[in-house]
């Protein structure tokens, strides 16, 4: 049997330091003490401390994960990348993480429907879709996603906008034009869409 010797508040915080047998045993969160009203002087077997110990974990993990999504919204490997980053073992990960997707709070489709509509106006389709990927959204889903909130209209519009911001007090000459072909190139636009964005620039220019 082991006892617990002491109970000590972290600041302000809802964390203890709990103490056993006059040693640090670990830091635990309110809810998890209160939950078997543990007190200085008890005493209890291996298995209750180790029992103990994990559904800390699992709720401090949670806890923080929901925090997280709070703050903004995150795509499950998102989520994933920084309960990992906080060191949290990867059981009480997989655990956070599918509650918080069945409370609702992580949804990948929603995010990539999101991400899309905030950053439609200022990113190529290709550039959107590195992104999303990059994020660990399944490429079916932005692909269903991108089809839905996209157009090749929009899309053209899109790079000549980019390329007029570009060109502006800018003369039209060949190491401009290249220049112009690599910035929107870096934004993801293909070749044929920035040729023909040129070529709209040169005749309105004329």
């Amino acid at each position: 049997m082991k006892t617990i010797t002491d109970i000590v508040k972290i600041g302000k915080g809802a964390r203890y330091k709990l103490f056993v047998d006059d040693e640090l045993f670990g830091i635990f969160e309110t809810e998890i003490l209160a939950r078997y009203c543990l007190k200085s002087g008890e005493s209890y077997d291996e298995a209750f401390f180790e029992k103990l110990t994990i559904e800390n974990g699992d709720y401090a993990c949670f806890n923080r994960g929901l925090t997280a999504l709070e703050k903004s919204m995150k795509s499950e490997k998102m989520l994933k990348d920084y309960l990992k980053e906080k060191k949290y073992p990867s059981t009480c990960i997989k655990k956070a993480i599918d509650k918080l997707k069945d409370y609702g709070y992580i949804n990948d489709e929603v995010f990539c429907e999101n991400f899309i509509a905030s950053y439609s106006s200022s990113k190529s389709r290709r550039k959107l879709k590195y992104d999303l990927m990059g994020k660990g959204i399944d490429s079916s889903i932005i692909e269903k996603k991108l089809s839905e909130q996209l157009n090749d209209e929009d899309e053209e519009e899109k790079c000549l906008k980019f390329a007029k911001k570009y060109m502006k007090n800018r003369e039209f000459d060949l190491i401009t034009k290249q220049k112009l072909y690599n910035h929107l190139a870096g934004k993801g636009f293909d070749f044929g869409q920035i040729s023909s964005v040129w070529e709209k620039l040169e005749n309105d220019r004329d």
